[in-house]
């Protein structure tokens, strides 16, 4: 077993699976996807490593079990049409498209889509399409999604996304400012929201938009 291979493993094992992510699917997406491919040449040494990663522009590679808990909160079954809000890196990016039927991911910085993209095609992914521009839109032409994921904080649920949601759909997002965020999930039924909170968090902001018809689901 190579050395990359160990470090994954062990990654997988006391970070996500001993932390409490028990979806199978979870689990088999990370111990499958090499979280190396996506980090800058200079940070390969903490690839592994249980914390968050810059990866350019102020933005950041998530640490691996936020990663995780996010996804298993989308309860993924496999026929879902998943909005990613915030393509960065394209790790969480790979983790849906291993899940989910359909990705549509949006990203406002135009470079670090672009970097993406070039791994996940590298990668063999086929079901992911990409949109550079403001996520607070999302993607209308392509509503409504059975799940919406974003890795950036707002300070609430900017509407549209509840909009652009399926009936029987999630949400998952932090919210909150710079000074405290939580994690929280939203399911839509009918005209009903719910709001389940998990835990605290700390995500770079959302960027664009001006945060106006936001909704606090």
């Amino acid at each position: 077993m190579s050395d990359a291979r160990e470090q994954l493993d062990h990654m997988v094992r006391t970070q996500i699976e001993n932390r409490g992510i028990y979806d199978g699917g979870v689990l088999k997406a990370f111990r499958r996807i090499d979280r190396a491919r996506f980090v800058p040449a200079d940070q390969q040494r903490s690839a592994y490593g249980d914390f968050p990663l810059a990866i350019g522009l102020g933005q950041t590679i998530s640490q691996p079990y936020i990663v995780a808990l996010m996804t298993q909160s989308l309860a993924l079954e496999g026929p879902e049409r998943v909005l990613e809000i915030g393509t960065g890196s394209g790790y969480q990016t790979a983790v849906l498209a291993e899940l989910a039927a359909e990705v549509y991911t949006v990203e406002v910085h135009e470079t670090l889509q672009a970097r993406a993209r070039q791994v996940l095609e590298s990668l063999g992914y086929t079901n992911v399409h990409y949109r550079a521009g403001d996520g607070r839109a999302g993607w209308p032409e392509e509503a409504p999604f059975d799940r919406i994921l974003c890795a950036a904080a707002a300070e609430e649920v900017p509407r549209t996304w509840v909009e652009q949601l399926a009936d029987g759909g999630i949400i998952v997002t932090p919210v909150g400012g710079m000074g405290s965020q939580i994690l929280v999930s939203i399911t839509k039924r009918g005209e009903a929201l719910e709001r389940r909170e998990f835990c605290p968090c700390r995500f770079v902001p959302l960027v664009g938009g001006t945060g106006e018809g936001d909704d606090d689901g």
